[in-house]
């Protein structure tokens, strides 16, 4: 709530963590569909019915937390160029934000038990994972 003096805490447990070749961020493109290499996401025995659904060919939002991200960070030149005007994170996707929550669009490769094989992931290798949702279709496929 705007004015507000209460500082409220919420606790967040990860599901699981993303297992990537992608280890250092300087190394990482910038979004998924920007050559990603193909990444599993290894969840938490205690989700595995959650993952009871999911198929090859399905497209996921993939919730993470950026743990290696800067969170004093308002505002930056967008992806990194010094060029472009100084821009409130919230109008980027810069990972470096009060809150570092980061929203992937993947597809699914394959399923196998608590591992979720998917294309286009971007996180890192060991970031927490905090939910996975569906990507809605037209509204009379929902």
């Amino acid at each position: 709530m705007a004015g507000t003096t209460r500082d409220e805490t919420y606790l967040l447990r990860p599901v699981g963590r993303v297992a990537s070749p992608l280890t250092d961020a300087a190394d990482a493109p910038r979004q998924g569909d920007e050559g990603a290499p193909t990444a599993w996401l290894i969840f938490d025995p205690q989700v595995g019915p959650a993952l009871r659904d999911l198929r090859a060919g399905a497209e996921l939002l993939v919730l993470t937390w950026l743990d290696r991200a800067r969170r004093d960070v308002l505002v930056v030149h967008p992806r990194g160029d010094q060029s472009r005007p100084e821009t409130g994170v919230f109008s980027t996707r810069s990972p470096h934000r009060p809150n570092p929550i980061g929203l992937h669009r993947v597809r699914v490769l394959s399923v196998d038990g608590l591992r979720i094989e998917v294309a286009d992931l971007e996180a890192l290798d060991g970031t927490p994972i905090l939910d996975v949702k569906p990507v809605l279709g037209a509204v009379d496929e929902r």
